[in-house]
Order: structure tokens, then C-alpha cells, then sequence
């Protein structure tokens, strides 16, 4: 392979791109959060909705990786935030996974949902959705 072939596509301009979405839907992982004490005993689960927008590279049908957001490493970003320790707030670990999604070039906005299931015995699920986008 040659040095070129490895270096990402240059991207268009961002008022002008055209753009797409990746999304990553119903992701189930165990973390430990919660500010109550009860909530720091065990993991807890967790559903997680990450949907992004970005910019489509210069040449949308390359067919390399390297020139798209991969959602199995935005996925694998998520586990480490999970990973790293108790965090008390939902709101927390929605800001930490929109700041990893926006910390990628080619994404413009990011869409955080995070669903506690357990957290309330008589409702299907308790938690919260942020936006971002870069300005």
C-alpha cells in the first residue's frame, strides 16, 4: 500500500458539503453511574442512541474507511468512557460521548440519548438527549 493511498481524502468546505448520518441505535452496555448510593453497589444498564452528522468526503464512493466516521470506534470510544469509572450523571457521560463524536473532523453535530431503564420501577426508561454541533 502506498503512503498516498493511506491518507484520508481531503474534505469540501463545511457550508457547502453535502452531508450524511451515522448512527449508532439501542447500544446496551453495563456502567456504573448514578448519584444515589444504592446506584454505586452494582452496573448498571444502560441504552445508549448516538446519531451524527457529517461531512461526506470529497469522493463518497471510495470505498475507505479511512474517509468515513466508523461507528465501531465510536462505539469502542463509548465502552473506554464506560470504562474509565463511576460517573454520577447521565448528563456527564452524554457530554463525554458527544465531545468524543465531535472531536472527529468530519462531523458536524452530535445527537447523545442515554436511557436508564431501571431508574424508575413504573416508567419504561428515565434519561436524557443532548445536541451539539460546531459552530
Amino acid at each position: 500500500m502506498s503512503k498516498r493511498s493511506a491518507q484520508p481524502t481531503p474534505l469540501p468546505k463545511p457550508a457547502t458539503a453535502p452531508r450524511r448520518k451515522v448512527f449508532i441505535r439501542g447500544l446496551r452496555i453495563n456502567a456504573s453511574i448514578g448519584a444515589f448510593e444504592h446506584e454505586k453497589a452494582a452496573p448498571q444498564p444502560l441504552r445508549i442512541d448516538l446519531e451524527i452528522e457529517v461531512i461526506e468526503p470529497v469522493d463518497p464512493t471510495g470505498d475507505r474507511l479511512e474517509d468515513v466516521v466508523c461507528y465501531n470506534r465510536l462505539t469502542q470510544g463509548v465502552k473506554a468512557i464506560v470504562a474509565e469509572g463511576h460517573i454520577k450523571l447521565v448528563e456527564t457521560l452524554a457530554e463525554r460521548i458527544a465531545d468524543l463524536a465531535m472531536a472527529h473532523p468530519m462531523v458536524l453535530a452530535a445527537a447523545v440519548r442515554i436511557e436508564k431503564p431501571n431508574a424508575i420501577p413504573e416508567a419504561e426508561a428515565a434519561g436524557v438527549e443532548i445536541l451539539r454541533r460546531k459552530s
